[in-house]
């Protein structure tokens, strides 16, 4: 029998158990990598062949349990590593941690026979025994359930938490996806792999799984709660979260969110779901290793395709050691940010992560044809809502705020007036001394880029505990002018709903407001910073000057600020942002050239002779990718340090042609082209006629950082003075960098006789020092090298590019970085810069004789954290 490797590990494991060995082989060179990779972890004082051994003797013990028709049908991974924490914990020489799937009714929740309704297509009743009923399995193994946890006693009491108990009430296929899309974070492409599904349908179907994990956790909640004022809340919040309750109900749920913090954290955890399901449930199938296994899977690129096992042993003894030292430390930073649960409840414990989480944001819409979302099951009897005591939402309070302080104020004490936070709010206890140690926390609003007229934006809210104790929970309510709303995204109707943060999460909840997003997260540790962004539309009419502003609180404690930036009538607004271990890089190249039969063409593609502009020649289309099926064709090189991960990637082409608003993208690794359509498509008028710039969100098409991009088959016209090209901007992380806060910025401005420069304010970054450094990479279309006069200025001094002729006076010089198989880039520039930000930086452009189309800009600069 032949074994496709598109399978899913559903058809692998039916195979299996049909007795193919060939498909347990697929499975086994699916995950025997991420098996190593936690082995190393659980044996440090063992060498690599005990860990293999360890591994290899799990995998065979598995296939036995398979073969005899028991064990998973489909969340293969989750119960390998359950099992190979047993059995490496069942050596000799290994202490055994606490297992409670020794009792069989130890860890087995109340709603553990719970199934999530309107599952379609999915099994459901047969993935697990009803309640009551006993599965019993050869050889004494346990199923994967809520017996199958091997709890480590430093996470001990995780799994009768609410999210535990949730995600272990759900068909064993949703659990299967939220392992591997939520806890393990695999590309869209491995998740669909492994489930034998399409992108889009791995993403609907994971969609559906955390929708239903919130319902789940939903009735644990409303099982337990003993509060009869939060019953009719609780059991509304479900379309709360989704902006599906009409405006007065929503009201009066607010106003009791205002005053419950107990339904605040259920509100929070609902919001967070996949979070919450990454921090309970991974440190329960792969241990207090958790954390230091994810750094594995990324150090060494693991795939669904298996792309670790051979890596893993390729890299350096140096990598691999460093992958397994820092196991333990992290080990014990993740236990400290996890819920940790008593038999009477959750106990909410602080975030000790060392820096915001940096993520690619999330797709905002299911797959064509998939369903949205499962309804939130009835629960009857429901008391009515009380009536709308609470009163309308309150606008943030600019209590404390100091003027023209650049969106940063000195913490006030809203209760003592003293201009200083009351140390008994949320702070810690000094063991040494008896001492309460006081929080103080530090905010800031940016307009990030720009506010500009008709466009998006970002706001950002930046806090930072300049205290010495810990904060309470923190609330920032933040307010935006008239003019500048939410996206629509965030409301239904006339319903409150969730909304997304962009870039950073780090523990941040936000629900849209009447007049503005009201955010919440956990306790912030002493001199920890932390930071949300937040996606704004402006409208046409918003009045110039109007900033946004923000209230942070905590118990005893509450500050307050406003931006220095507000709405303008040009400059260009910022399309991602995020802080973190972070930097932005920029490669590119031309689609057009002229005649390489002309021997003055092979010099201009050399740098060399007076014939180096686009406006010289007959330009017609560069196809250099030997595929008879691109009519047009070019690729650019990615050099990054080998841990950088990819965080967000954005693709802007260019070209004075009629747009089509469709190209190619084919990334490292990869054999074929993927077509990529433009979410935005920006039309101007140039010498040669009607052009375009186009972007569009590739975050999820780039896997392999690192690597050769091919780009083809833009919308293009041959003729005199034409140009087309194409840039992908990237953030990156990487753990060596130091903490940096990043943002790309874009507009289509024209440079010419009418406009000679312009200005692009670069608002919202907070350089560590008034000289530190910033990466600056700039996205430009039409520049001409052999017209001199162009400038980049960055806080009045110009700056000097660095490719290219690296020539100040002529930075547009038809030179992109990372180009390949050409010296002269016609009319696409894309330029790396080092320079310092300055106190107020804003980007000049300008130019004496050409014409130039602005695209693009990218910068990263170092920052406290």
């Amino acid at each position: 029998m032949s074994v496709k490797t598109s399978q899913g590990d559903a058809e692998l494991l039916a195979a299996t158990r049909n007795g193919d060995v060939a498909a347990y082989r697929v499975l086994h060179q699916r995950h025997a990598p991420a098996a190593r990779a936690l082995a190393r972890l659980l044996l440090p004082g063992e060498t690599e062949a005990d860990a293999v051994d360890v591994v290899e003797r799990t995998f065979a013990g598995v296939h036995r349990v398979i073969a005899q028709g028991h064990g998973p049908e489909q969340a293969f991974r989750a119960y390998l590593l359950t099992t190979l924490r047993r059995t490496a914990g069942a050596r000799p020489d290994m202490a055994v941690t606490t297992d409670a799937g020794n009792d069989p009714s130890a860890a087995v929740p109340e709603s553990g026979g719970e199934r999530a309704e309107g599952e379609t297509g999915e099994r459901a009743e047969a993935d697990e025994p009803g309640e009551g009923e006993v599965d019993e399995r050869a050889d004494g193994e346990i199923p994967f359930g809520p017996r199958a946890f091997l709890v480590d006693p430093s996470v001990e009491g995780l799994e009768r938490s609410p999210v535990a108990r949730a995600f272990l009430s759900l068909p064993e296929r949703w659990q299967f996806v939220l392992w591997h899309a939520e806890v393990e974070r695999l590309r869209a492409e491995d998740v669909g792999l492994l489930l034998g599904l399409t992108v889009n349908g791995a993403a609907a179907l994971a969609h559906r799984a955390r929708e239903g994990t919130r319902q789940a956790c939903l009735r644990i909640h409303l099982a337990e709660t003993s509060a009869p004022e939060c019953r009719p809340v609780l059991t509304r919040l479900g379309p709360y979260t989704r902006g599906g309750l009409p405006r007065e109900q929503g009201r009066v749920i607010d106003g009791h969110l205002d005053g419950c913090s107990g339904c605040r954290a259920v509100l929070a955890e609902l919001t967070g779901i996949g979070q919450g399901v990454r921090s309970v449930i991974g440190p329960l199938v792969a241990g207090p290793a958790f954390p230091a296994y994810l750094t594995a899977l990324a150090r060494m690129g693991a795939t669904a395709g298996g792309g670790l096992s051979g890596r893993w042993h390729r890299a350096p003894r140096s990598v691999r050691r460093a992958v397994v030292t820092g196991a333990t430390a992290t080990a014990l930073a993740v236990v400290a940010a996890l819920v940790l649960v008593s038999a009477e409840g959750p106990v909410p414990r602080p975030s000790t992560a060392s820096e915001p989480i940096v993520v690619a944001p999330a797709p905002t819409s299911p797959a064509p044809g998939e369903s949205p979302g499962e309804p939130d099951t009835p629960v009857s009897p429901v008391p009515p809502l009380p009536g709308p005591s609470a009163g309308p939402d309150r606008e943030p309070a600019e209590t404390g705020t100091t003027p023209g302080s650049g969106g940063t104020t000195s913490p006030g004490a809203a209760e003592s007036g003293s201009g200083e936070p009351r140390g008994t709010a949320g702070a810690g206890q000094d063991g040494r001394t008896g001492s309460w140690l006081a929080p103080r926390l530090v905010a800031r609003i940016d307009a990030l880029g720009a506010l500009v007229r008709s466009e998006a934006g970002i706001v950002a809210v930046r806090l930072r505990n300049a205290g010495q104790g810990q904060s309470g929970e923190v609330v920032a309510d933040v307010g935006l002018p008239r003019g500048v709303t939410l996206p629509s995204g965030a409301r239904r109707g006339n319903a409150v709903g969730g909304v997304t943060p962009v870039g950073t999460v780090d523990g941040w909840s936000c629900r849209a407001r009447s007049r503005g997003a009201r955010c919440v997260r956990g306790p912030l540790p002493a001199g920890r910073a932390t930071a949300v962004f937040l996606r704004v539309l402006v409208s046409g009419d918003a009045p110039y000057g109007a900033v946004p502003s923000v209230t942070v609180s905590t118990a005893g404690t509450r500050v307050a600020a406003r931006s220095r930036g507000g709405v303008r009538a040009t400059g260009a607004p910022a399309r991602f942002a995020t802080d973190g271990r972070v930097a932005v890089s920029a490669i590119g190249n031309t689609l057009m050239s002229c005649a390489s039969s002309e021997p003055a063409c092979e010099a201009a593609h050399s740098r060399r002779g007076g014939r180096r502009d686009n406006n010289s020649w007959e330009m017609r289309p560069l196809d250099r990718d030997g595929d008879l099926s691109t009519s047009s064709s070019s690729a650019a090189r990615l050099v990054l340090p080998a841990a950088s991960k990819v965080v967000w990637a954005g693709l802007y082409w260019s070209a004075s042609a009629p747009p089509s608003g469709r190209i190619k993208l084919r990334v490292p690794g990869e054999e074929r082209y993927r077509q990529v359509r433009a979410t935005q498509v920006v039309e101007r008028e140039l010498p040669a006629g009607r052009g375009y710039q186009a972007f569009a969100d590739v975050t999820r098409l780039v896997g392999t950082v690192r690597g050769t991009y091919w780009v083809a088959d833009a919308s293009v016209r041959a003729g005199v003075a034409r140009h087309a090209g194409w840039s992908l901007v990237i953030i990156v992380a990487d753990p060596r960098r130091p903490y940096s806060q990043a943002v790309v910025v874009d507009t289509a401005t024209v440079l010419d006789g009418g406009h000679r420069s312009a200005r692009i304010p670069l608002g919202g970054l907070t350089p560590s020092g008034s000289g530190a450094p910033a990466r600056l990479a700039l996205v430009t279309w039409e520049g001409d090298a052999g017209v001199m006069g162009d400038r980049v200025r960055l806080g009045g001094r110009p700056l000097r590019p660095a490719g290219g002729e690296r020539d100040p006076r002529n930075p547009f010089d038809g030179s992109a970085a990372g180009a390949r198989g050409t010296g002269t880039t016609f009319g696409t520039d894309v330029d790396r810069f080092r320079a310092p930000l300055g106190r107020d930086p804003v980007l000049e452009l300008s130019t004496r004789q050409d014409v130039l189309l602005f695209g693009a800009a990218a910068v990263s600069v170092r920052t406290a954290p």
